[in-house]
């Protein structure tokens, strides 16, 4: 009788070769080990996401660097402008030069009664007054007293302003890095305008030395911009031109720095109001957040630059030759007060209020332009 269960022999012969810690000679010697398979070989999939991880790594600077060309080309083709580029400064320049010099040239009517009334509060009781007197008294030519060295002094004010705003806020952000320059961009715009208005000042001063004392002297002391510094370097040298240029500074330095950062500021905020973003809106909205944007931040510059304005009029009209700044600073100031530095704010409110929103405008219309 057969038994029940195999013999120990029978499971030894049977499972030996299976086992992981026993084998047989002659399994060994005839038993062919079977070629190592790849994971790549037996998971195909495995493989191609592999090659693809590879390749990328590879492609990807390859591939930002053809972006980049392929971007360039595209705006080329479209006729837009490269942010930053040589053609970007090109136009910030141009639009800097023609949004100052015609912005300041319209509304030298308010400048001209807004000076006489700084350096002499009694000569008019109210600026229609004034403006009634001038024209009665010299006609339209009158009232746009000084309007010839207004525009070439406030048209190369402007191209250095703009054009170097924007080249200062991009070297002082590289400078920074990008997260810095994000953190601190309000302080990056102060320090980048402050910058450009330092240099744009030195071209303006001159022409400024010329407008305030032909619009300060009736009947004006000179008949044209360079006879006016003609008769001016002959009297007092070259530095007569420059003898307004620390007040000058102390005026246009704030003013900038409040006019660009608050502007962008109050753009921001404006945006954050409205239910949609600003890349939604067409350029006619864009526009006119411009303008309404430009209007508030100019009433702040006033504001903050006026006594400083008062200042450089006075200088101007009344600082003697080979006077000392400090001194001539002191004797106008006892003369005036505190309450005399700031005659004539009411109007130069207006006036700076229309003039930025006009500028903002203006540039904004001029980059949309050469964009398109």
């Amino acid at each position: 009788m057969s038994p029940l269960f195999p013999t120990t022999a029978i499971l030894q012969n049977t499972f030996s070769h299976q086992s992981p810690f026993t084998s047989t000679s002659s399994n060994s010697s005839t038993q062919h080990k079977s070629p190592r398979i790849s994971p790549e070989r037996r998971y195909p999939i495995w493989s191609a996401v592999d090659d693809m991880k590879t390749k990328a790594g590879s492609l990807s600077s390859e591939a930002q660097k053809e972006i980049s060309k392929a971007s360039a080309k595209t705006q080329a083709k479209t006729g837009q402008i490269q942010l930053y580029s040589a053609e970007y400064y090109a136009a910030c320049t141009f639009g800097g030069l023609i949004a100052c010099g015609l912005t300041h040239t319209a509304v030298t009517p308010l400048d001209l009664v807004k000076c006489r009334r700084q350096v002499d509060s009694k000569m008019y009781k109210g600026n229609f007054e004034a403006w009634g007197k001038i024209g009665r008294a010299e006609g339209l030519r009158g009232v746009f007293t000084g309007w010839a060295p207004t525009f070439f002094g406030y048209s190369a004010q402007g191209a250095f302003k703009y054009g170097g705003y924007e080249w200062f806020k991009k070297f002082y952000s590289d400078l920074a890095g990008e997260d810095a320059a994000y953190r601190y961009k309000t302080g990056l715009y102060l320090a980048a305008s402050a910058s450009a208005e330092l240099i744009a000042d030195v071209a303006l001063c001159p022409f400024e030395a010329v407008k305030v004392r032909m619009q300060t002297t009736i009947p004006p002391f000179a008949s044209s911009t360079f006879g006016g510094i003609s008769i001016i370097t002959g009297k007092e040298g070259t530095a007569g031109l420059y003898k307004g240029l620390y007040p000058l500074w102390g005026r246009q330095i704030p003013y900038t720095m409040m006019k660009f950062a608050s502007f962008e500021t109050i753009v921001e905020k404006i945006y954050d109001y409205m239910p949609r973003k600003k890349s939604e809106y067409g350029k006619g909205v864009q526009t006119g957040v411009s303008f309404a944007g430009g209007y508030l931040a100019g009433i702040l510059c006033a504001i903050v630059s006026h006594p400083a304005d008062v200042m450089v009029s006075k200088l101007n009209a009344n600082r003697q030759p080979g006077e000392a700044f400090g001194s001539a600073m002191g004797r106008i100031y006892k003369d005036i007060g505190f309450g005399g530095l700031w005659n004539g704010l009411v109007i130069r409110i207006f006036m700076i209020g229309t003039l930025t929103s006009l500028r903002k405008f203006s540039t904004h219309i001029i980059l949309y332009t050469a964009n398109n």
